[in-house]
């Protein structure tokens, strides 16, 4: 089973019509990495789970995506 189709049968389990493609997946994966490497590793599931949350009430994905990607990436940045 490939992780799109892991998010698919999540999303059916759960009862919501998403249509989950690999770009949906991999979006979600860039932000876990940056948020597990810049801030700390449990970060990550945190990160994905605000970024649901955000998107359940309207944000759109990639841009809310890619500022919580910026704010993670920023962090390593400080602490230079």
């Amino acid at each position: 089973m490939t992780l799109t189709e892991w998010a698919r049968a999540c999303s059916e389990e759960l009862g919501l019509d998403l249509a989950t493609e690999k770009p949906d997946v991999d979006r979600i994966l860039d932000l876990t990495r940056d948020a597990a490497h810049q801030v700390a590793r449990p970060a990550g599931p945190v990160s994905a789970y605000v970024l649901g949350i955000a998107v359940g009430r309207g944000a759109d994905p990639a841009e809310a995506a890619a500022k919580l990607s910026a704010l993670a990436k920023s962090q390593q940045a400080e602490e230079a």
